[in-house]
């Protein structure tokens, strides 16, 4: 019998224990924490998660700056935003709501932002840390799943593990987390062969590649814990993961559902990582 993974009840019990950390933070040093958001153009998708993030703020005690610019804003401009948002004090994190439009240079913008400011943890340096297992902000959503696993107790250290999807944001910076707790990892991308008989031998997989229902239960091993990080549409036009979850569940220790897993972390450990900003600052 298979154990699902609430990530939305582990996300609020998160959040209450980051809103006393922040409260206690603030009536030590009688500062604020200031988290900058910068969202170019009107993309629906982008402003509901800039939306998402400056409720969450409100939630735990974070003061957030919301900087919305116009579509065709020059990249001139929005460097200059960057710049200054790095050297205010009363910002401890910056963000840059991501796809940026396409005339503007993301890479040469992100990299305005310093590292310890970095909030998402994309950066060169924190990634760098990050393989290098110092201390770093590191990347929202493969934070959050190493906190799921911590909740439920899962041993990692010995244990063979598949990161499907090879992203800077998710796929890279999980297989260096589960590395540095002593799992033995292999990274699978589009190009990697016989990609169902690695996922047969895996302890854990962690599907990150953007494809509705692709891991399906021939593929997963009995007793497996599946980590389930896409977030896509059924034939039906339904939200579902990369996880063919109602076959899958069934050979599954533990498995994490599509929408209330993996997605509700992702703020959560935006937030984290924005205190411990603040903190190290």
């Amino acid at each position: 019998m298979y154990k699902l993974i609430d990530g939305k009840k582990l996300a609020h019990k998160m959040r209450a224990a980051i809103k006393e950390d922040i409260e206690g933070y603030k009536a030590a040093s009688g500062k604020e924490i200031g988290l900058a958001v910068v969202l170019v153009g009107e993309d629906p998708a982008s402003q509901v998660y800039v939306r998402n993030k400056i409720k969450a703020c409100e939630e735990v005690g974070i003061k957030s700056y919301a900087y919305y610019l116009d579509e065709n804003t020059a990249q001139a401009r929005v460097e200059e935003l960057i710049k200054s948002l790095s050297v205010d004090g009363k910002i401890n994190g910056i963000l840059v709501q991501l796809p940026l439009p396409s005339h503007l240079d993301s890479k040469k913008i992100l990299e305005l932002i310093p590292f310890s400011k970095d909030v998402d943890g994309f950066s060169a340096e924190n990634m760098g840390r990050l393989c290098m297992n110092e201390p770093c902000l590191v990347a929202c959503t493969p934070n959050g799943v190493m906190k799921m696993f911590e909740s439920e107790g899962i041993e990692l250290s010995g244990k063979n593990a598949v990161v499907i999807g090879r992203s800077n944001i998710v796929g890279k910076p999980m297989a260096m987390l589960l590395t540095n707790a002593n799992a033995t990892v292999t990274l699978c991308h589009s190009r990697t062969r016989d990609l169902k008989a690695k996922c047969l031998e895996a302890d854990i997989v962690v599907a990150a590649i953007g494809k509705a229902k692709f891991i399906t239960a021939d593929m997963i091993k009995q007793g497996a814990v599946v980590i389930d990080v896409g977030m896509d549409r059924d034939e039906n036009g339904k939200l579902c993961g990369d996880v063919d979850f109602e076959s899958v569940k069934e050979k599954c220790s533990y498995i994490t559902p599509v929408p209330g897993g993996v997605g509700p972390m992702t703020i959560t450990m935006l937030m984290y990582n924005t205190y411990l900003s603040a903190t190290r600052s």
